[in-house]
């Protein structure tokens, strides 16, 4: 089955717009493991815009040895105040799978992925460094990324899938063009020896048409619609309604 891991940086987002530790990422964590996932993935940012270093050590804590853990950023953000670096959080906590994602600071949330061509020499040290702490390392790509024989090459082991213009599409009643280029994607990474995961903007209501057209996709990480659907139904029941559909 697909695992399902739920990023919690939106907790993290409504907890810092006040203040103080309410509500509680570790409890919200506690809630979705009860509630089936497999997973939790949270967003470290230089800017402290939601989940921070002490969030990221206080999850290692409660999730070792029940559920995996998958920490996402960009391995070429220097340390800031607070912010340690991402292969250092890595170094500390030593999270289940670590996965590289290119933003910036000025993204209100990650829009590209990597080009392999253009950053594979630059992320083959930084990869090395995490599979010598026994982290899986992923890259986030675009839907109609090439060439991931160089990513196999430095020791990477999974993909992860941008699939925010698929879900666009699917919003606007066209997903067949995006859906076709992630499963594409997908089918030219395992032919490399890579896994497959996808993550952004995934719902309940586009998830199982995705899933369908992937075979063997190893995982999905789902945070804003998660977050955003369990306000109605609560996140207990939301997180079970997202194991449903990938079963």
């Amino acid at each position: 089955m697909t695992l399902l891991s739920v990023n919690l940086n939106k907790i993290a987002v409504l907890r810092n717009s006040r203040g103080g530790d309410e509500p509680d990422i570790c409890k919200a964590a506690q809630t979705c493991i009860e509630s089936g996932c497999g997973g939790i993935t949270v967003h470290p940012r230089p800017d402290l815009r939601h989940v921070r270093p002490d969030d990221v050590r206080a999850l290692a804590a409660l999730l070792r040895g029940r559920v995996e853990y998958n920490i996402e950023g960009n391995p070429f953000a220097g340390a800031r105040g607070e912010y340690p670096g991402l292969i250092a959080l890595a170094r500390e906590v030593r999270p289940t799978q670590v996965t590289l994602v290119p933003d910036s600071d000025g993204q209100i949330t990650s829009d590209h992925g990597f080009d392999l061509e253009r950053d594979i020499d630059r992320l083959r040290p930084l990869v090395a460094e995490l599979l010598e702490l026994g982290c899986r390392v992923s890259l986030f790509v675009d839907a109609g990324t090439e060439n991931f024989d160089s990513a196999v090459a430095i020791g990477v082991e999974r993909i992860e899938i941008y699939t925010g213009p698929y879900a666009q599409a699917f919003v606007e009643g066209k997903p067949g063009v995006a859906l076709a280029a992630c499963a594409d994607t997908a089918r030219r990474a395992q032919r490399a020896g890579l896994a497959v995961n996808a993550g952004h903007d995934l719902s309940q209501a586009n998830l199982g048409t995705f899933k369908a057209a992937i075979p063997g996709l190893a995982e999905v990480s789902i945070g804003h619609a998660l977050i955003g659907e369990a306000l109605y139904e609560g996140l207990a029941v939301t997180v079970r309604n997202y194991v449903q559909i990938l079963r």
